[in-house]
């Protein structure tokens, strides 16, 4: 292990000062920067078992990334491959642009194709069930009053805003304009948007703040635990897996497939496509378009079940 440290030295400290550009200039999120550091690292290892690399970025076998994507299919998604590669693209453009390389090994390769599945989301009865089940415990005198409240809220954000889960964790006092229920967010490369939170969000909200709130400055976090401490992701999903198990609902339904949720009962409900780019977040529209395909499928989905022609 110390020797492999040594031969890769110099490719790790490329890594890490590749990986301060995607934080400090690129601004993207330390997930982000976590699974790219990680893709980067994994092929690093791959090349000293695989061709007794010597630890120089300059020098990759020119049929390396092709031996490296056959073998990665016989493990991984095709959605994890493309994620590992686009990593590695990336990574190398930066050392083409600061003169480490004089090319790319991972130009021109090409990737599986990848399946494109409709999303996945809840109906709106079964939002419902979800969203009553902190009140239903705390009826049952199952938890406490400061959980049930928390938990109530956690999922009010989650779905009033449609919030991406790391922004839900970060998301503190400061940011939320409560005359206008709106919050200030900034998701993905720091990019800042406007999310209304919704009323039955901010009732919650104003209850929490008032009744169970410790610290409510503008750096304190909304969401805390037992010790007053901000939620963190994992905390959040666990808790989200509770409620789900409570409400028989499919485990598989993570935070990101109630964002899903959020935007297609907006789409579902008449909104505008560019306004739910906004709400979301979305650089492209074309992220967005998915959400229309779905409603698009539900149309005929029951056009088939009424219709005496379909």
């Amino acid at each position: 292990m110390i020797e492999n440290d040594l031969i890769l030295n110099t490719a790790n400290q490329q890594l890490d000062q590749f990986i301060n550009f995607l934080s400090l200039e690129r601004r993207l999120s330390k997930y982000t920067t976590r699974n790219y550091k990680h893709a980067i690292e994994v092929f690093f290892i791959w090349l000293l078992k695989q061709y007794d690399w010597q630890g120089n970025t300059n020098d990759i076998p020119l049929r390396a990334p092709r031996d490296y994507l056959i073998e990665q299919q016989r493990m991984l998604s095709r959605r994890t491959i493309h994620n590992h590669l686009s990593a590695l693209r990336m990574f190398y453009k930066y050392l083409i642009k600061h003169n480490s390389v004089a090319r790319n090994p991972f130009s021109g390769l090409i990737l599986p194709k990848l399946n494109k599945p409709l999303p996945k989301f809840m109906t709106e009865q079964q939002i419902i069930d979800l969203l009553s089940g902190p009140i239903k415990l705390l009826e049952k005198k199952s938890i406490k009053s400061f959980q049930a409240w928390r938990d109530k809220l956690m999922l009010e954000l989650l779905y009033g805003g449609g919030l991406r889960v790391s922004e839900l964790s970060d998301l503190n006092y400061g940011m939320i304009d409560f005359k206008s229920g709106v919050a200030r967010i900034y998701g993905k490369g720091k990019k800042e948007r406007l999310c209304p939170l919704g009323k039955a969000s901010m009732i919650c909200l104003n209850h929490f703040q008032k009744n169970h709130a410790k610290l409510t400055g503008i750096d304190d976090p909304v969401l805390i635990n037992n010790q007053f401490r901000r939620l963190s992701v994992r905390q959040i999903q666990l808790i989200l897996k509770k409620y789900l198990a409570l409400s028989e609902l499919p485990m598989d339904m993570s935070p990101h497939k109630i964002r899903h949720s959020y935007a297609t009962h907006l789409l579902n409900n008449g909104a505008d496509l560019r306004l739910v780019q906004d709400l979301l977040g979305h650089e492209s529209l074309s992220t967005t378009q998915v959400y229309t395909h779905v409603s698009v499928a539900r149309l005929k989905e029951a056009h088939k079940k009424a219709h005496p022609r379909a």
